[in-house]
């Protein structure tokens, strides 16, 4: 079972038994394509948090990560993440050596950010979006969410290659059958998450 979703592939009773390997075969085809369309689903969510709305959020700097001894690190790992107003954004280092780095980061992350250094404290301004950047950012979702269902339809397509192939090894016609049917279940179900994740990023942006 992955994300609440459980597979139900049986063989048919109306078959004489198959060799156990090639039922387990069909079950790891199954397994893997549900794990490569959770993955896009994955994918999808980073990516909607680098398109911000117009209300400050730490997710915003989801996608930021700071040079800490050497290592890439999440800036909430080197940093206290605050959101004072509906505009800005505060980051208090737990090391005040941090400062320069994490504003460094935050501009070479490229998200639309011009971060300001008091000596203190990282202060970003969130600015309002207009009217044109929230559709274009709408737009954007709207690509990433495609993205994400080529990902879930090339996941179909690879799991039912698969099955003909095994079909042609010798697996039983009505047990690919079954098999192609719940990959289609997969698809159905992960082509839902990702309209419904769409649909909540849309009223996200477009909200004022």
């Amino acid at each position: 079972m992955v994300d609440g979703l459980t597979l139900n592939f049986q063989q048919p009773k109306t078959q004489n038994p198959k060799p156990k390997k090639m039922t387990e075969e069909i079950e790891f085809i199954l397994d893997s394509t549900q794990e490569s369309m959770a993955g896009s689903i994955s994918h999808l969510e980073k990516s909607f948090l680098n398109i911000r709305a117009g209300k400050a959020n730490p997710a915003m700097l989801g996608s930021v990560f700071v040079d800490y001894y050497g290592a890439a690190t999440p800036l909430s790992q080197v940093s206290n993440i605050n959101v004072p107003d509906a505009r800005t954004i505060t980051l208090q280092p737990y090391e005040k050596k941090m400062l320069q780095p994490i504003e460094k980061a935050i501009m070479v992350a490229n998200i639309g950010f011009n971060p300001m250094n008091n000596g203190d404290l990282i202060i970003i301004s969130v600015p309002p979006l207009t009217e044109e950047r929230r559709r274009d950012l709408a737009k954007q979702a709207k690509s990433e969410a495609e993205d994400a269902k080529v990902g879930i339809r090339n996941a179909r397509k690879d799991a039912n290659t698969e099955i003909k192939k095994l079909e042609k090894e010798g697996t039983s016609e009505d047990i690919c059958k079954k098999a192609e049917e719940e990959v289609q279940i997969l698809t159905n179900s992960y082509i839902k998450k990702i309209d419904e994740h769409l649909a909540h990023k849309e009223a996200e942006i477009m909200k004022v």
